[in-house]
């Protein structure tokens, strides 16, 4: 698609929920890179808010860095199988990990802190949609709502074996466990996928703390109320409906929207 047919518009946002004291999520925007990133930290005191941000940081240096100078040596080997940009944005994300966990490792205090991340990179041939944990990339297109990632969480590793009824999974007691994370160990496996964008489409970028509370349904038809509508507003009102259902964890949306060029 020429980038003179469209043009991408960007909202985020991020409230500290109903439940919490503090937000321990973060996200960027950062159209300068065609990047942006949502990432739900955890750990006590206040960690999980230093990873999330420490993952962010990270991405944006690694970007930064490349982007003045092609042929830098990474500090991981290129995946033979996938093209440079895809290779780009996991390096990053391994890089980010490996800066949580060693900081976890000099200090005690930090021990086990961690983030789940997501991150949207749009290249010239399409967007790379990368993640670890369970925030989430959904596409909304034509009226219709599509999960671009699978969750790294205990119970959908559950769902997976087809163990669960639908009654046991509303119950299932270990829904916040995630089994992936940036910082749990030295090195990290980060699922990507790659999509071609089309004129209308909206990629929402969301914590556990929208796609927790809030339903599948529920999120469609937010953005089927406001299809079209101020990109704002229409991240404001995923918030204000986690909130509404009763916000017991920090929640974050960004919303990318591929517009026809005015």
């Amino acid at each position: 698609m020429a980038e003179d047919e469209v043009r991408i518009e960007v909202a985020g946002e991020t409230n500290v929920g109903r439940k919490r004291n503090h937000n321990e999520d973060n996200f960027a925007l950062m159209p300068q890179f065609g990047l942006y990133m949502v990432a739900d930290g955890m750990g006590g005191h206040a960690s999980g808010e230093v990873a999330s941000k420490m993952s962010i940081d990270a991405m944006e240096k690694f970007l930064e860095e490349t982007s003045d100078d092609p042929e830098r040596t990474w500090p991981y080997k290129m995946d033979r199988t996938k093209g440079y940009e895809e290779n780009r944005i996991i390096t990053g994300v391994k890089l980010a990990n490996l800066r949580i966990y060693e900081a976890a490792q000099r200090d005690g205090k930090k021990r086990g802190m961690g983030t789940t991340f997501v991150g949207l990179y749009a290249s010239d041939d399409g967007v790379y949609v990368a993640h670890v944990g369970d925030s989430r990339c959904y596409r909304y297109r034509n009226g219709e709502l599509e999960a671009l990632t699978e969750d790294h969480s205990l119970l959908n590793d559950y769902i997976k074996m087809k163990r669960l009824t639908p009654e046991e999974i509303e119950a299932f007691p270990h829904k916040n466990v995630i089994v992936r994370a940036l910082g749990m160990k030295d090195t990290v496996k980060v699922d990507t996928a790659f999509v071609v964008p089309e004129v209308g489409d909206t990629f929402l970028l969301c914590s556990d703390g929208l796609a927790g509370p809030a339903s599948d349904e529920e999120i469609l038809d937010v953005l089927r109320t406001h299809d079209g509508g101020d990109i704002k507003e229409t991240t404001s009102a995923l918030i204000e409906k986690a909130n509404s259902n009763g916000g017991p964890d920090n929640i974050t949306a960004v919303l990318v929207r591929w517009s026809a060029a005015s």
